[in-house]
């Protein structure tokens, strides 16, 4: 299941742990075991608290790759802990330990190696615990051989789709030529048979396999031999745990048709659609395979919402200060059977009350709403009360948003003391695609955003008008992608881009919601939230009718011990401009770095960006990702 991801503002314990974990690597100190190579021994503030020395050590001749795996994996390493141990058991111990170094390093790959293994004991001693561990000790030297190499790949399915097949011989890494290890070998084996399982033949086994070994020629030759058995189509859905909802929203929103194959992966979607409406708690999908393949139940198995909630929040952000949330829904109304969700927010630049009412899906997901908005904002070096109505359709998918609606709006604006009053009536239409290769941390992929309107200002002089915006976000490895580690370490750039315009006669009076402002946490770090916007004679921040922005980041993650943690660090440059032609727009520049932490709940970020047109540092901290 995904966890959900947060939306900015950041709240405040989020902010506060957030400044906590990213102070936290700068002080953070490593601690390895007592005895391993590379390390030193902390020194015993007192002969009390000094840790007992080991029973004898171990010194090891190898190439880097086989001492650290035999350091991990050998079983003599474990008696070195043992006080009682004496000379002729440690003896016993070390012959028995050669038979355990050759498995270890047939996992490898190495099945002709030469081993020489001595112990050394100082004659006629009884050493004292302190001293025993530097008289006693185990030489360890291993001449590898060459690497085994494969001489022969055979796999065996007698699964008949061909991009089954397909896919299991890509996914496969012990290639002709390749060297072999058992780790290799087990997990291709891993690999094809969930290849097999997730589509089609869930009961799919490993019938044979063999991995036969010519240690003289250094080769080896690999069979697979896989059963996939019966090859299963869904059936109805068999839902459990239902109470106040029907089953027709359940099926509305899971989308699997009787008769369609069996594929892991679209019962994983089916499920987190249901999970992400809303209306459930918790959601569980499998098939019954006891049946007959050709229609095997999907068993829903579900724990319904509680039917009214209530979320109080707390919260601030760079943008806005602090924040006072008050958040009620209800599941399903009396009658109609619709969902009421309503919020109050206040923070220092914005107070709004709204509520929505949201139809159950149909068929093809769309759902019916009804939104009231009441909004006072402060932005930029204007005041704007507005109030919105909107009804419409709205689609949501894991790839795809799409939704229309006819809006009405209401904004009075005050600025230097004057007020004006504008209403427009609009239909509207929104498309949104996420092609990312994973939420909520894309490592590459693109995201486009499409908003169209066109409609009529009201009051005493109607006039025409026409609205778009478009949104991008592209993201690029820097590494080779089918070299996952290096494409990791390299990092990657973000790319984004903004644009937006609103196209109406000069003399038009257009509500302030309808133009654009930019500046903030996720647009121009380095300003304040709609901070930048156009500049009127008076040298005012107002709303204007063309906006455009871009952003570059390089993105990187912290190495710890040569693997990548979940921390990043970055490094951007914003610009934005707004105008109310396209001839003034004049861009405004960010610049900084900054850290993000790969969280349980999403992405949290913090940048310090400086702005070159206010020659100022300003720190902004954001959660989630959006797109």
């Amino acid at each position: 299941m995904l966890f959900p991801v947060l939306q900015k503002p950041v709240s405040a314990p989020a902010f506060f742990v957030a400044a906590l974990l990213l102070a936290g690597p700068l002080c953070a100190q490593q601690v390895a075991p007592a005895g391993v190579a590379g390390f030193a021994d902390p020194k015993p503030t007192s002969a009390a608290s000094a840790p007992e020395a080991p029973a004898f050590t171990v010194e090891i001749g190898a190439p880097q790759e086989v001492q650290d795996y035999l350091r991990r994996h050998l079983e003599l390493m474990r008696y070195r802990d043992l006080a009682d141990l004496d000379n002729s058991e440690l003896e016993r111990l070390v012959l028995a330990a050669e038979d355990n170094v050759r498995e270890l390093l047939a996992t490898l790959g190495y099945f002709s190696p030469l081993i020489s293994m001595r112990l050394r004991v100082e004659a006629g001693t009884t050493p004292a615990p302190a001293a025993r561990a530097a008289l006693r000790v185990v030489s360890l030297g291993v001449e590898t051989g060459p690497p085994t190499r494969v001489g022969e790949v055979v796999l065996d399915f007698s699964a008949g789709d061909q991009s089954l097949r397909d896919a299991i011989r890509a996914g496969w890494t012990l290639q002709l030529g390749a060297r072999f290890t058992q780790a290799a070998w087990d997990g291709d084996k891993a690999r094809a048979l969930q290849t097999l399982a997730a589509r089609r033949y869930p009961l799919a086994r490993i019938g044979s396999s063999s991995a036969d070994v010519d240690a003289e020629k250094a080769s080896v030759r690999l069979q697979l031999q896989l059963d996939p058995g019966p090859a299963y189509r869904l059936g109805r859905l068999r839902i459990e745990g239902l109470t106040h909802f029907d089953s027709a929203m359940v099926e509305r929103l899971a989308r699997l048709m009787p008769g369609e194959d069996y594929d892991q992966t679209r019962l994983q979607e089916a499920q987190q659609r249901l999970q992400d409406s809303g209306y459930f708690e918790s959601v569980y999908l499998a098939i019954d395979a006891s049946g007959d393949p050709g229609a095997a139940p999907v068993v829903v198995t579900l724990r319904e919402a509680k039917q009214n909630k209530l979320v109080l929040g707390l919260g601030a952000s760079t943008d806005s200060g602090p924040r006072v949330s008050v958040e009620h829904t209800r599941h399903q109304l009396p009658g109609i059977g619709w969902r009421a969700a309503s919020k109050l927010m206040l923070d220092r630049n914005l107070q709004s009350l709204g509520g929505e009412l949201t139809a159950t899906p149909d068929e093809d997901n769309w759902r019916w709403l009804v939104g009231l908005q009441l909004k006072q904002e402060n932005a930029a070096s204007v005041d704007v009360g507005s109030q919105s109505l909107r009804v419409g359709r709205t689609q949501a998918g894991e790839r795809r948003d799409r939704n229309y609606f006819l809006q009405y709006e209401h904004a009075d604006t005050s600025a230097l003391g004057a007020a004006t009053r504008a209403q427009s009536l609009s239909a509207n239409y929104g498309w949104t695609q996420r092609s990312f290769d994973s939420l909520p941390f894309p490592a590459s992929g693109y995201g486009l955003g499409v908003e169209v309107a066109g409609g009529w200002t009201l009051g005493a002089h109607n006039a025409p008008f026409a609205r778009t915006q478009l949104r991008w976000l592209g993201v690029w490895s820097l590494g080779d992608t089918t070299e996952r580690l290096a494409a990791s370490r390299a990092g990657r750039i973000a790319l984004r881009a903004q644009a937006g315009a609103l196209w109406a006669r000069s003399s038009a009076s257009l509500p302030a919601t309808q133009l654009f402002l930019t500046g903030g946490d996720t647009s121009v770090r380095g300003y304040v939230f709609h901070g930048i916007g156009a500049t009127s004679a008076a040298g005012q921040v107002l709303p204007g009718r063309y906006l455009g922005t871009g952003s570059a980041e390089w993105q990187r993650p912290i190495l710890v011990d040569g693997a990548a943690s979940d921390w990043e660090g970055t490094l951007f440059v914003d610009a934005g401009a707004v105008a109310d032609k396209p001839s003034a727009l004049r861009a405004q520049v960010g610049v900084g770095t900054g850290a993000r932490w790969k969280s349980p709940v999403g992405p949290l970020q913090a940048d310090l960006a400086y702005g070159l047109a206010l020659k100022r540092l300003r720190l902004h901290l954001t959660a989630g990702f959006n797109f």
